[in-house]
Parts: structure tokens; C-alpha cells; sequence
């Protein structure tokens, strides 16, 4: 557990962190000035600190960052060292603060030139100052004679495709558009000969053969060895000046769980920050998996978080439905039974071929540690992926999960008694401590990352919403005491861990799910409907129909427009769904496209947007669009009100229908939110256009401006209602430490039932004094109905 909250213990000078607002950097779109001319209406929406996405020198035209190309130089596109002094200048005189995102884990090499420390190694090979930077198989038996192998051949072809280039200072191979080094003394032949005398050498994309640690499956990312202390120091040399110059007051780091060490980067990185800067971690717990309380963090980056705040909202009796309606289009319920068998399968599947690279130098590793060179391969290899697939979590060599490995081996000798031999050798190579450790636990984190969020979320079919990062597609929902005892462990253990509902990685926005959510409380009339649509129109697949069908009644027009009027929708339902279908990898996939399955899904599609369907898709989303609104608010309040530092991601002040990346990139309207932050009343809006969303942000934002004390560090107390529907009411309440709570936060559940019945009895009480609602400014003593707290929005934030 931390020693105390960032907010406590931060220079006086600086702002204590009490919420973020999320800027997808992009030089197309939001460069450090336009970043810095959002500043004054992000500082009027209540947002204490600005959180960047990547910053550094990335691949020409990157629209995220994340292919970092030149850590050591600030962009250049964004508008290099002097733009983002500029920003953090803005920023800071307005009595704000900047977290920025750190990329440690790996670099862009998919284009060589982009990247001198790659080239150099290119060049060199391993006489190359760099080539320790990079996790490289240089070894004998690595497939290509000791080389280091590029995965970058498309074609049977493409071999002969290889020229010489001789247009600029120094000849260099080419490859179709990509340039390649040529060493010194191995020019003067036919492309193909000079080819063969370099370091590297140049393989299919399918072979299975990649000389590098990559960023899961990607080639086009190589992985850094950030624990080698030189490579560590060059990679952050421009994190130690922003904090010595204090430009900074956070960090967010990208994937640790893909370092060797990530326990010792975080110590390196906290004694390179400081003890008071903010410091948070990209890290997907698996289902009721602990944080490890020993890593000098102040949370996560809010993951953890996002099953809880939609989960709570879910009607529970909707599953049984749900999963029946599954079985019958797709023969399985994606339920628990399912998903556990689907896991295991998919994980296997994955190391056996997108990650067999990976996996291949793992097996060597453990045969060196274990001192079995002539151990069979084939064995230790099958042993050693069952541990692997079977594994909850990550990676297992967090403190909380001590045991966790030897009970997964107990597990996979017992189903399969003759793997006892190759198992022996797994375990004395982990035992061992060494090389076999290391990647043991770096392989376990690609498969899982790429099995279960890359596959297994595009396969299941129940209830979509469910299938997001954090989230277990098998658990359906939160009970409403689940919630509170994770907010009580949040607010004790991890006061100022972020907490957030959409992000550049998340499966769908935060209002695209709470709409699907909704499905949960109307399962027969969504199951009669989907049946009729399939019915009428059959799909190429159906597990791929209802996939797709969910998808897009989250995010169809609720306003009543036909979908085909709707600029640039039919477009983003056809990327988003050649995405899905490749991602799942059931009937194409991004190595092996089947051109002729797309084309029938697609064309599907079309007679779905034009047709019968999609108008009556409309009509579905028009009648439950207060339901999905109420859910969008409540799950809003409930995380920006909660324990941990709420993060807003670009955009998500108003209502959003977001999908998948790059869907959730696109640009952001500043300059109308700005507007529409000025017009907003006194009373609260009830209109379509999100300004209601907008209210509540604001509101909730300025109370915690207003009272630091009773949120970050705060103390947090479940607020159970009374009568007949008092199941129908979430509330809890914050307040200073030894003191009694100032606010309570009640929102609705289940509304589609309220709707039928209305409230009746139910009420919550308030102890001592007048409260009064910020939301509408409606007073109550004692306590509060709830027909009359929920008489003008669904939700209530109420003050002392």
C-alpha cells in the first residue's frame, strides 16, 4: 500500500491530482498548441490535470505514439521540446498539472530508416552499440544461421523483389518501399548475394521465425531491455529533465508487465521521479486478482475499475436469457464453462503460432537453466504451454501471487499424468531464477494479452459490454455489495489509483456500453427481435451477426435518424466489423484473410443498415434511449464521485459512440464543448445532445475542486436504500477522515423496471442537516424519496 496520496504529499507549489483529462495526441489533429489552447476549457470543466498521450518521436503520421521511434527526442510533429514547454507553461499558470505516458517497454521499427538505434544494429549486427538495447536471438540455432531475422517477406516472391539502391549517399538494400543498411565491405553484387553477407536476414511474415522480442505479436515493435541500466538511461534522459526542470507532476507507464523486471523498473523509475510525482501502471488484473501492494505506484491506470461501475448497473435476471439466446444462434451459452474452455484453447493456439518465436526461446532458455540440452523439445514444449494456458493471470511473479505457478503445475500434471517429466524440467529451470524465469513470465503476458483481449473478447456473444480490458466475459455483473467492498478496498488500499470508463484501448466507449448493458434488462425483447432479424435476414454466421447486431444497437442513432443518413456511420460499422471478424479469427484472420467470408459479412451489413432491420434496429435504440441514458449518467457519477482519480478520456464529457481503436481516435470538437460549457443553466438539460452528461461532469468535477479532502484519501461509506425497491438504488458516500460524510452519490439501477412500477416507498436516509442536490438544487432533511431525488434526472449528488 502507498504511504500516503500523491494530494499529501506533494510540493506546496504544485496541484494536487484530483482528476485527468485524457488528450490523444496526433499531428494531424492535436499537436502540444492545440493541446494548450484546450486548457482554459478544460480548466473551466473542473479537470486538474492534463494527461498526454506518448510525446516522444514516433513513426511518420502515428495517430496514438505507441511507436515510439527516437526515445530520446520529443516530437518533432507535435511540435518538439519548445511546444510541450509551451503546453506545460499554459497548463501549470493556470493552476494545473501534466501526467505523461511513458513507452518503456518497446520501439517502432516497422520502417528501419525511422529508427537509428535499429539501423545501427541492421548495420553492424552485434559489434553495434545498440545491439545489447534490444532483446535479440542471436544465437546458432535461432533459424537463420545466427542472424537476426526480420519478418518483413509478404510473398513467395518478394525475394526476388529485392534491389539495390543507389539514389542516395550510401547503396542500401530496398524491399518494395522499406530500406535496409548494407555493411561496410558487402557491397558490389546482385541484390540477392549482398543480402546474404548482411547481419540480418529478411524471412516471411508466416515462417515463425523473428529474431527479436516483440511487443506482443508485433513485428513491427521491438522490445527494449530496459534492465540494462545504459539502456534504461538513455530512454528516460528526457523524463529525468522534465522532472528536473518540474514540467511534469505524473507519469503513466505503458505495459510494464512486458519488461523483464517490472517490480525493478518501477524502483528505478520511482527513484528517478521522486517520492511525490504520481505514478500509475498499465495493468490488466485478471479477475479478483490483488495489485501488488509492494510496487512503489499509486495504482493503475483504471482498468480494474471499469467492470465494477457498469457491472453494478447490470440486471442479473437478464442472464439466463442472454445465454440461452447464445446457445441457440451460436451452440454455447459464453458462459463460465465456456469461456474457461475457450481460454485455455485459444492460448494454446496462440503459442503455437503467432508467438511460437517466443515460445521457442523460452524452451531454449529452460533447457539451459535446467541443464537438460538433451531433453526432448517436443515435450518440454507441449508441458510447458499447458502451464502457460492454464495461468489467471499475466504474469505470476507479483508478490500476491507467490504459489500461484506451483499450484497451476499441480494442476497440469494432474489432468495429464505424462507431462511429469518435461514439468520437472519447467520447474528446476524456474527454480533456477535465470533467463528461462524472465521470459517465462514475458511469453505468459503475450499470450494472455493477445488470447483473451485480442480473441476470446470478439468471440463471446452474450452480452458484449461484458468483454472489455478488466472484465471476464463469464461474470455477469456486480452485485451491489461487490461494489461497495471494492470502492471500500479501492479507497483504502489505492486512494489515488486512476479510475476511468473509456480509453484508447477499450473494446467500446463508455456510453456504447452502458447502452448494450441495457439489453441485460429487456433480454426477451432483445432475444424476440435478434431472432426475427435473423430470421428475415440470414447472416453468413450467426455468432458474427449477433457480435456485430450488439455492437450496433450501442451505438445506432438514438434520435431517431435513419442510420444511412448518418455521415460516416455505414463506413465505421464496415472497419469495425472487418476488425472484429479478424480479431476472433473464427473464419478470416489477419494473416489469412477470407476475402469471400468478409465480402458476405459485409454485404449482410449493408442490407442490415438499408433495410427492414436497421430501421427497426432505429426504433429499438429511440424507445430504450433513457434507459441507456440513465445508465451512462449513473455509471459517470459513480466513477467520478468514487475513490481514485477519475480520468476523462478526450470527448466523453458529452455522449460518445465509440468503438474499437481506431474509431476511438477520432478528433475531438473542443471548440463546441467550450461553447456548450458556457450555455449551460441553472436548471439541467434533458435533450440528446450529451449537455446532460456535460452537467454532471462539471458539477461533480467543481465539488471535487471544492472538497479535495473527502475524495482522494477520503473516506467512503456504503448509503443502503429502504422499501420495495431499495435493489434499485446504488448510493454511497465520501467525506473527510473523522468526520462525518458531506456527499452522497445515489444513482438508479434496473430503470427500465422503475419505469413499469415507479418508485413507491423507496427512500434513503440523511443523517443530520440539510442536503442539497448539486445536480438540481433540490434540498432534502432526514431523507430523501427516491420517486422525488430521480424526479428530474436519474442520478443525485448531494452535499451537506
Amino acid at each position: 500500500m502507498p504511504a500516503d496520496p500523491p494530494s499529501f504529499r506533494r510540493n506546496p507549489r504544485a496541484t494536487p491530482v484530483r482528476s485527468t483529462y485524457r488528450l490523444q495526441l496526433r499531428p494531424d489533429g492535436l499537436t502540444f498548441a492545440q493541446a494548450a489552447a484546450t486548457a482554459e476549457y478544460l480548466q473551466q470543466l473542473g479537470v486538474s490535470h492534463i494527461y498526454l498521450s506518448p510525446v516522444m518521436t514516433a513513426a511518420r503520421g502515428s495517430t496514438h505514439g505507441y511507436d515510439v521511434t527516437d526515445p530520446t527526442t520529443v516530437s518533432a510533429a507535435l511540435g518538439g521540446p519548445l511546444g510541450l514547454k509551451a503546453l506545460a507553461d499554459e497548463v501549470h499558470n493556470r493552476g494545473m498539472g501534466l501526467i505523461m505516458d511513458l513507452v518503456p517497454n518497446h520501439v517502432g521499427v516497422a520502417d528501419p530508416q525511422q529508427n537509428l538505434w535499429w539501423w545501427h544494429v541492421l548495420q553492424y549486427g552485434r559489434k553495434s552499440q545498440f545491439a545489447s538495447f534490444f532483446d535479440i536471438d542471436w544465437s546458432p540455432g535461432n533459424g537463420v544461421g545466427g542472424r537476426l531475422a526480420l519478418p518483413v517477406l509478404r510473398g513467395a516472391n518478394d525475394p526476388a523483389a529485392l534491389t539495390v539502391d543507389r539514389s542516395g549517399p550510401e547503396p542500401l538494400l530496398a524491399l518494395h518501399e522499406l530500406r535496409f543498411p548494407i555493411a561496410p565491405g558487402t557491397d558490389g553484387d546482385n541484390a540477392l548475394r549482398i543480402h546474404d553477407k548482411q547481419h540480418y536476414r529478411l524471412v516471411s511474415w508466416k515462417s515463425g521465425i523473428c529474431g527479436y522480442r516483440r511487443f506482443l505479436s508485433i513485428s513491427g515493435l521491438a522490445a527494449l531491455r530496459q534492465e540494462d541500466p545504459v539502456v534504461f538511461e538513455a530512454t528516460h534522459r528526457e523524463l529525468a529533465a522534465w522532472c528536473e526542470h518540474d514540467l511534469i507532476d505524473g507519469v503513466r507507464v505503458d505495459h510494464p508487465d512486458g519488461l523483464a523486471d517490472p517490480a525493478g523498473y518501477l524502483q528505478r523509475l520511482r527513484q528517478l521521479i521522486g517520492p511525490t510525482r504520481l505514478l500509475l501502471v498499465e495493468k490488466t488484473l485478471a479477475n479478483r486478482e490483488p495489485l501488488d501492494p509492494t510496487l512503489p505506484i499509486d495504482g493503475t491506470t483504471g482498468y480494474d475499475g471499469i467492470a465494477d461501475f457498469g457491472g453494478v448497473l447490470l440486471e442479473p435476471a437478464g442472464e439466463q436469457i442472454l445465454t440461452e439466446l447464445s446457445r441457440h444462434i451460436t451452440g454455447h451459452g459464453s458462459d463460465r464453462v465456456w469461456v474457461g474452455e475457450k481460454e485455455h484453447r485459444i492460448k494454446r493456439a496462440v503459442a503455437e503460432s503467432i508467438l511460437a518465436p517466443e515460445l521457442r526461446r523460452l524452451v531454449a532458455a529452460i533447457k539451459a537453466d535446467a541443464g537438460a540440452d538433451d531433453f526432448d523439445t517436443m515435450a518440454l514444449t507441449n508441458a510447458t504451454i499447458e502451464v502457460l494456458s492454464f495461468l489467471p493471470v499475466a504474469r505470476a511473479d507479483y508478490t500476491p501471487l507467490a504459489g500461484m505457478i506451483s499450484a497451476v503445475v499441480a494442476e497440469v500434471e494432474k489432468r495429464n499424468a505424462e507431462l511429469r517429466v518435461p514439468l520437472a524440467v519447467l520447474v528446476s529451470a524456474l527454480i533456477a531464477g535465470g533467463t528461462a524465469w524472465t521470459r517465462f513470465h514475458q511469453v505468459s503476458t503475450a499470450i494472455g494479452a493477445k488470447a483473451v483481449e485480442d480473441i476470446l473478447f470478439y468471440r463471446a456473444v452474450r452480452l458484449v459490454s461484458l468483454q472489455e480490458i478488466g472484465g471476464n466475459p463469464a461474470r455477469f455483473g456486480r452485485t451491489v455489495n461487490e461494489f461497495h467492498l471494492a470502492n471500500a478496498s479501492r479507497a483504502r488500499r489505492w486512494p489515488a489509483s486512476m479510475t476511468t470508463l473509456s480509453t484508447h484501448d477499450t473494446k467500446r466507449g463508455e456510453d456504447v456500453r452502458a447502452r448494450i448493458g441495457v439489453l441485460s434488462q429487456v433480454p426477451r425483447m432483445w432475444a424476440r427481435a435478434v431472432t426475427l432479424w435473423l430470421e428475415k435476414l440470414p447472416p453468413p454466421d450467426g455468432a458474427t451477426a449477433l457480435f456485430l447486431l450488439q455492437n450496433m444497437f450501442g451505438m445506432w442513432p438514438a434520435d431517431g435518424r435513419p442510420a444511412p443518413s448518418v455521415p460516416g456511420l455505414r463506413d465505421r460499422v464496415h472497419r469495425f466489423a472487418e476488425k472484429a471478424m479478424r480479431e476472433s479469427g473464427e473464419h478470416t484472420s489477419w494473416e489469412e484473410p477470407d476475402a469471400d467470408f468478409e465480402n458476405a459479412v459485409h454485404a449482410w451489413l449493408d442490407q442490415v443498415i438499408d433495410g427492414p432491420v436497421g430501421r427497426q434496429l432505429t426504433d429499438l435504440a429511440h424507445d430504450l434511449a433513457p434507459h441507456a441514458w440513465s445508465d451512462s449518467l449513473a455509471q459517470k457519477l459513480l466513477q467520478l464521485c468514487g475513490p481514485g482519480i477519475p480520468d476523462i478520456y478526450q470527448g466523453c464529457e458529452l455522449w460518445e459512440d465509440s468503438l474499437v481503436d481506431p474509431d476511438n481516435r477520432r478528433p475531438v470538437d473542443f471548440g463546441s464543448r467550450g461553447g456548450m460549457l458556457h450555455t449551460l443553466t441553472t436548471t439541467p438539460p434533458l435533450d440528446i445532445t450529451g449537455a446532460a452528461k456535460m452537467w454532471l461532469v462539471a458539477y461533480a468535477l467543481w465539488l471535487r475542486r471544492e472538497r479535495p479532502e473527502c475524495f482522494v484519501g477520503g473516506t467512503y461509506t456504503p448509503v443502503f436504500g429502504h422499501g420495495e425497491h431499495a435493489d434499485k438504488l446504488v448510493a454511497y458516500a465520501r467525506g473527510r477522515v473523522g468526520a462525518d460524510p458531506e456527499i452522497i452519490v445515489a444513482v438508479t439501477r434496473h430503470s427500465v423496471a422503475i419505469g413499469e412500477t415507479g418508485w413507491g416507498d423507496t427512500y434513503i436516509e440523511l443523517s443530520g442537516g440539510s442536503w442539497t442536490d448539486r445536480l438540481t438544487g433540490h434540498t432534502f432533511q432526514n431523507r430523501a424519496r427516491t420517486e422525488k431525488l430521480f424526479a428530474r434526472l436519474p442520478v443525485a449528488l448531494l452535499v451537506r
